[in-house]
């Protein structure tokens, strides 16, 4: 029978587009990464979504964190660079494709998330096709090289950008999740086209908010213009998520910014990796 597959619509351009390089070129970065020592079970990571080229070195860390998982569902949340007047977003495909081979899609839990969001919100998952987002894409690469099972997807872009939103998503999207074998990742960079120094200061503050568990504490920043990430509402869910599925740490992995690769510190984005875990 044949799958309704969303084309890709970055591969060669934003990474890879070579089945074989980019696998080698996936592995290079899982292969770099100097992770601590993590106690706990990691149930999710936080890792950024600029080309591979910019941002391949610092999200190999979040993944390597993943590394020989087995899950059986993946839930990876993303913003929607795009405009939309939907707050959630995801696939009507069945499947994504990248050069690694397709990635499929878990319609039971979509349609359970949905669901659950109706029930709580009133505000329901937004299906659309052929979407140009690359933050969600970005991370499949590197989930397909570090884990080692059949997973499927959960696909979720966030284009609220509220408190209240982002609680409701997490939560929502705990309840379905509980008791399965499940990883979340939350896509986002930090700050942007900031000279290297102010870049520093305010993914800082952003990192420290994340590292405290506390996602309340990332809006803040924002609202406040200390601290800022591009994928704020899917972060923020993810934290929420995790809270509600037994996480009791975060902690950073690596930190860097795109001047770190172009040696143009003039104006940086910048990348973050975190790994959440459940230490208990």
């Amino acid at each position: 029978m044949a799958v309704n597959v969303r084309p890709s619509p970055i591969a060669g351009l934003w990474y890879e587009g070579n089945p074989q390089l980019l696998a080698r070129s996936v592995d290079e970065y899982l292969d770099r990464a100097q992770l601590p020592e993590l106690k706990g079970d990691v149930i999710g990571v936080v890792a950024p979504h600029a080309g591979h080229r910019y941002s391949g070195p610092v999200a190999g860390y979040a993944f390597a964190a993943l590394r020989g998982r087995d899950p059986e569902l993946v839930a990876v949340l993303s913003p929607y660079h795009n405009y939309h007047s939907a707050s959630f977003l995801t696939s009507a495909h069945e499947a994504y494709s990248t050069p690694l081979g397709d990635v499929a899609i878990d319609g039971e839990s979509v349609n359970a998330l949905d669901a659950e969001l109706e029930s709580e919100t009133g505000i329901k998952l937004t299906r659309i096709a052929n979407d140009p987002e690359h933050s969600l894409e970005i991370e499949l690469p590197f989930l397909q090289r570090a884990l080692v099972s059949e997973w499927k997807l959960l696909p979720i872009m966030v284009r609220a950008q509220s408190p209240r939103a982002s609680e409701a998503l997490g939560k929502s999207l705990a309840k379905i999740l509980k008791g399965k074998n499940v990883l979340l990742v939350a896509s986002t960079d930090l700050s942007h086209y900031y000279d290297q120094k102010t870049a520093l200061i305010f993914d800082k503050t952003m990192l420290a908010q994340v590292e405290a568990f506390n996602p309340a504490g990332a809006f803040e920043a924002e609202q406040q213009g200390v601290g800022f990430a591009c994928g704020l509402g899917a972060l923020t869910a993810v934290l929420w998520a995790a809270r509600e599925l037994g996480a009791d740490k975060v902690r950073i992995l690596h930190h860097a910014t795109s001047g770190d690769v172009t040696g143009d510190y003039s104006g940086v984005v910048g990348y973050g990796a975190a790994a959440i875990l459940k230490s208990k």
